[in-house]
């Protein structure tokens, strides 16, 4: 790695945060292509500014930054297809749910992916999309406004919108719905692209607080109607296989909210957060099987951020506020056995890096960008030198070109 950022990655922080941004932030392209400067080569860091009006593509192979917007609507980036040649944004006006698209890393092709000709088209959007490892299908979570749905007034302003879990193939069409409950999200795909796990909601009646179920929800006797009491929504894990044949639900919990569900990347366990309660989050683990027993990993209050995996799935990395005590949000390790509350440890142990949020390794492992304090941050995880790779503003995760990216000479 003979580029300057590479190089600058193992010099002090601070020299290189300068000196990186000045190379990324001259003269980038905006808009539509085409584009004058270099093919991007890759890796390729991809993330939205804090005005949510375009996404930016940093690309480490030749230290440049391309800016592409698809008008005026709020931006949101999901991740690139499999070969890494295309790009998977939704659009929203801010009045009705997003749209989604995909666009090549130009900005010149860009395709609206959902077909609504097959169900009604008011009210339809979709959020958190993710295309499966194949690169056949793209799953997300299909919201639709409850004001275009034959439902009293109340209920629409109570819940204003439904969710399920739905996909399309990669090229575009009508979605195909795996979930019809009405208030499920999160889809993400296992690694061999076999599963879906996400998150479905119910309405529990609440237990001694507004944010909390009562221990255990109490039951009418078999044939009397319960009287209307207060609810709140709680969330357990599911997996739905891809050809739907097959779905289960992992986890029962009692009272409180299951969140964040991350596949280790050797396919084998499902990391998750549990909330017993509001601002009271533990990090769990489950396998998927039907009937297996999730494992709790952590006991103590805290406020986590964000999960991921380390690239050997031999340990979680967390983004957690008050961990452990009052403390700014941090990168911990959360350890696979034993408890969290006395074998985590910090990831970098450096005070400059603060405020640390979206933790994303590179494919390779060889780095691991975040936020920190809202910049764009690079860490070389051989070394643990970081610079800031833009000190511009931003609250969205990055994202990485996947392994399969060969350059954009090569994309057709």
């Amino acid at each position: 790695m003979t580029s300057l950022l590479y190089a600058l990655a193992r010099s002090a922080p601070l020299l290189a945060s300068v000196v990186a941004f000045l190379a990324f932030a001259a003269a980038p392209a905006r808009g539509q292509g085409p584009f004058s400067g270099p093919a991007m080569t890759g890796p390729i860091l991809a993330t939205v500014p804090a005005q949510a009006n375009s996404v930016l593509l940093y690309d480490l192979g030749t230290d440049t930054r391309r800016e592409l917007s698809f008008g005026a609507l709020t931006h949101t980036f999901w991740g690139f297809s499999p070969d890494g040649c295309r790009l998977l944004v939704t659009l929203s006006d801010g009045a009705e749910p997003a749209r989604m698209i995909s666009a090549s890393l130009d900005g010149e092709d860009v395709r609206e992916l959902v077909d609504y000709t097959e169900i009604p088209d008011s009210g339809w959007g979709v959020w958190e999309p993710q295309w499966s490892p194949d690169g056949t299908k793209i799953a997300f979570t299909m919201v639709r406004a409850t004001r275009y749905l034959n439902v009293p007034a109340r209920q629409a302003e109570d819940e204003p919108y439904e969710y399920r879990i739905a996909w399309i193939p990669a090229q575009g069409g009508a979605p195909t719905f795996y979930s019809v409950a009405g208030d499920e999200h999160t889809p993400q795909w296992s690694p061999d692209g076999a599963w879906l796990a996400y998150v479905g909601y119910e309405k529990r009646i609440a237990g001694a607080d507004p944010t909390s179920t009562a221990e255990p929800t109490p039951q009418p006797p078999p044939g009397v109607t319960p009287p209307a009491m207060p609810t709140v929504r709680e969330a357990d894990l599911w997996v739905v296989s891809a050809d739907a044949a097959e779905k289960y639900r992992l986890t029962f919990f009692t009272t409180g909210s299951v969140g964040m569900p991350r596949w280790s990347p050797d396919g084998n366990l499902i990391a998750f957060v549990y909330s017993p309660v509001g601002n009271n989050d533990q990090f769990w683990m489950v396998g998927n099987q039907p009937g297996a027993i999730p494992t709790q990993l952590s006991f103590q209050w805290s406020l986590i951020l964000d999960l991921t995996w380390l690239p050997d799935s031999s340990a979680m990395l967390a983004a957690v506020r008050d961990f452990g005590g009052p403390s700014p949000n941090r990168l911990l390790t959360i350890p696979l056995v034993g408890l969290a509350d006395s074998g985590a440890r910090p990831y970098v142990d450096d005070p400059a890096l603060t405020y640390a949020d979206f933790p994303r390794f590179s494919p390779d492992g060889r780095w691991l960008a975040l936020r920190s304090e809202y910049s764009l941050a690079l860490l070389d995880t051989g070394t643990n030198d970081w610079f800031l790779l833009d000190v511009a503003p931003g609250n969205t995760p990055p994202y990485w070109s996947p392994a399969g990216f060969e350059g954009e000479h090569r994309c057709s």
